[in-house]
């Protein structure tokens, strides 16, 4: 029998290691220091993760220098470039030659120093372990220094940007701060570069991070895009407050339900300042904004206290937004547990959650008090409601899921998953503007009189109105004076405000004569005063379409001389001061002055005057829309004496600022009632019949209140903090339904 063969690594001592390409290893090994790269690169494995982390070490670095402004530019979500500019108190040129060292910082002197900690870094390590990971440059500018100063590392110490040339940093022209570049972001660990599944994904992540610090750092201001991205991701004001920062990071959704709360207790020795999310808010995942002693950090068990706290207040699968900030005596914190001191551990945290959870319930049971219940009385004359089933016979059209059925006839499966939920009364809103209105329902007060003048002429006065286009070119305005009107008006915007008028749906005219009507912003109900809202939204179409816009043509061409006679004689008549002026030179004054600046009025406005005084077109502003032209004498008279013609700046201001008054839509007397058929046994006082002219023209300008201006508000108009005037809410359907007990 020949000898059995047996493989020589069976016979290897138990417990050898092997190598893995199956060759066992001669042991015993020997112990040895690692090199200092190896160890630098493990450090830095353990705090930059990812691109967010590089980027959260330097947010706080910048922070911490006193910056009020952070600017952020990304590219492939932070691996290909990171960069982050600020406006903080710079480094001393000494200092940069060690800025990259490990365990190099201005925040830390000795151990116990940790015990007192007030600011966000403290280790020196970040700068370390990003230069020993990546091509790291920085710039900076202190407030002494008299130019800045830039410096390029590698491996923590500072290399030549170039060869050749010296590693010492270089004075170059640049403003007072610290912009930190950081570029190839894991370029020698190929593992961990490959690990990242895209850069959309990191983008996200960082603009997380980002809004979390937007949001809690008061008086900072923070933007966020992608390189060569003319947009902003994310774009915050230092003087926003934390409703605002909210507003902007989060939507209006959960700015608009948001409760402030805080609490303190100083046997635990803490602080805590929160805005949290009503009962009327809810969404799948809770939000959590946790900030410990201003870092932002995790904390399972405060999070899970929350949530069970909101399940008594939100219904099954619903989840909060909290905005939640502690103030920590730092004696009973440590902050140094994590190494992306993502985590913190504090005394008394059981004691802590448990007054937070207990404010947090007693601020959501102060605002719903009551039960109601919703009853339906049928307004007269209105049809009792028919049930229709839900599936209709093959091929009507006519039921109300027609438009939900596929080719086949059947439902879609999206229609039936949806008529199968429950939906709650105060959210139900009405969301298409076709839909049936609530004038509907009511007995028409005024029938329609075909026999009336100008119902029929005037119905469609707006689709009468011939157009002719040119090839013209649009003009790109470049006038500074125009960049800053336009900024002024982005500078008063009010968020909430644009937010319903850029989602309304426009119920009805109110009052012709106030200029008021009513609009539906989500739940809520809105008396406007359209008068003054589209006052304000000319004027920001004069500025977006500044040298564009189109041209109304007289013909006949009218006299300047005429129609600036025909605004005097109705000034004089309505003067009531008895002052004595020389209406003569006034309007030889105000003529000339038009006459001799036509060239501007032509080319900027489309207001085109000839040189012997006759009036050839003025400007059109909207498509489909005209000016009351009744208003054309008193307009032009007033670009004599309020138009200020001395600076570019207030001159184009005031301009359009008459033309939009010459374009807002006039009041209009009250309609008289029709007489019905019988009124003479009714009545014994006979109503003088209403002028058929304001006849067509309320019919005329009601059709362009609905169908033109309030459709153009809700497209283009940035509401201003002015208009705030000009809006009043008068019901609020959550406010009706009021409910505490939620199942």
């Amino acid at each position: 029998m020949e000898p059995m063969e047996v493989d020589a690594a069976a016979t290897s001592p138990r417990g050898t290691k092997r190598k893995a390409d199956g060759e066992p290893i001669i042991a015993p090994r020997r112990i040895q220091q690692l090199s200092e790269d190896v160890v630098n690169k493990i450090a830095a494995g353990e705090i930059i993760v990812a691109p967010v982390h590089a980027l959260k070490e330097l947010i706080e670095n910048a922070v911490d220098a006193g910056s009020t402004a952070l600017e952020i530019v990304l590219k492939e979500g932070g691996l290909k470039l990171l960069q982050i500019s600020d406006n903080g108190c710079g480094i001393d040129k000494e200092d940069m030659a060690i800025l990259c060292e490990r365990f190099t910082t201005s925040k830390l002197k000795a151990f116990e120093d940790l015990q007192s900690i007030g600011t966000y870094g403290f280790r020196g390590e970040a700068l370390a372990s990003i230069s020993h990971i990546a091509h790291l440059s920085v710039a900076t500018r202190t407030k002494e220094s008299s130019c800045a100063w830039k410096a390029q590392y590698s491996d923590g110490k500072l290399v030549a940007p170039k060869p050749g040339q010296s590693a010492e940093p270089k004075a170059i022209a640049g403003r007072q701060g610290t912009q930190i570049t950081v570029e190839d972001l894991f370029y020698n660990v190929p593992t961990r570069r490959r690990a990242f599944r895209s850069a959309s994904e990191e983008y996200a992540k960082i603009l997380d991070l980002v809004g979390k610090y937007a949001v809690h750092c008061d008086g900072v201001g923070f933007s966020c895009k992608k390189h060569g991205d003319p947009t902003m991701g994310l774009s915050v004001p230092a003087n926003a407050g934390t409703i605002d920062r909210i507003r902007v990071v989060h939507g209006s959704a959960v700015a608009n339900e948001l409760v402030e709360l805080a609490c303190e207790s100083e046997r635990w020795g803490f602080k805590a300042k929160s805005w949290i999310s009503n009962a009327n808010y809810s969404v799948k995942r809770t939000s959590l904004l946790l900030f410990i002693n201003h870092r932002a950090v995790d904390s399972t068990p405060i999070k899970k206290a929350v949530e069970q706290t909101y399940a008594a207040f939100l219904p099954k699968g619903g989840h909060p937004f909290v905005y939640l900030s502690l103030d920590i005596d730092p004696k009973r914190i440590d902050v140094n547990v994590h190494p992306t001191k993502r985590e913190v551990r504090f005394l008394n945290e059981e004691e802590i959650i448990d007054m937070i959870c207990d404010e947090i319930r007693s601020s959501l049971g102060k605002v719903d008090t009551s039960r109601t219940f919703m009853t339906q009385t049928l307004l007269p004359g209105s049809k009792i409601p028919v049930i229709r089933p839900s599936l209709s016979a093959e091929g009507d059209d006519s039921s109300p899921d027609a438009g939900n059925r596929s080719a086949a006839g059947t439902p879609r499966a999206s229609a039936s998953k949806t008529s199968a939920q429950k939906p709650y009364e105060n959210n139900l809103v009405r969301v298409d503007s076709r839909s049936r209105k609530i004038t509907s329902m009511l007995p028409p007060s005024m029938p329609k009189d075909p026999t009336l003048p100008g119902l029929n002429a005037q119905e469609s006065a707006s689709d009468d109105i011939e157009y002719e286009y040119t090839d013209q070119e649009p003009t790109l305005c470049r006038l500074s004076s125009v960049k800053e009107l336009r900024a002024e008006v982005r500078d008063a915007m009010h968020n909430e405000l644009s937010d319903v008028f850029a989602s309304h749906i426009f119920v009805g005219i109110v009052d012709e004569q106030r200029r008021i009507a009513a609009i539906q912003g989500g739940v809520k109900l809105y008396l406007v005063d359209y008068g003054m809202v589209a006052n304000e939204y000319f004027y920001q179409v004069g500025l977006t379409d500044f040298g564009n816009f189109g041209h109304i043509r007289l013909d006949p061409v009218l006299n300047l001389q005429e129609v600036l006679e025909i605004a005097a004689a109705h000034e004089q008549s309505v003067s009531a001061d008895g002052s004595e002026l020389d209406w003569r030179e006034v309007l030889s004054l105000v003529k000339q002055q038009l006459i001799d600046r036509r060239e501007m009025l032509a080319e900027y406005f489309s207001l085109e005057i000839s040189a012997e005084g006759e009036l050839l077109s003025l400007p059109l502003l909207t498509k489909g829309y005209v000016p009351n032209m009744a208003k054309l004498p008193r307009f032009l008279l007033r670009l004599g004496p309020h138009v200020d013609w001395t600076g570019e700046k207030v001159c184009f201001h005031t301009f359009l600022r008459e033309l939009a008054s010459f374009y807002t839509p006039e009041s209009l007397p009250p309609a008289s009632p029709l007489k019905p058929p019988n009124a003479e046994d009714v009545m014994e006082v006979q109503e003088e019949e209403e002028d058929p002219d304001i006849v067509a023209r309320r019919r005329q300008l009601n059709r362009a209140i609905e169908n033109l201006l309030f459709p153009a508000f809700k497209a283009r108009l940035v509401a201003t903090k002015g208009l705030l005037k000009g809006v009043v809410e008068v019901a609020n359907l959550k406010g009706l339904y009021r409910v505490f007990e939620r199942c």
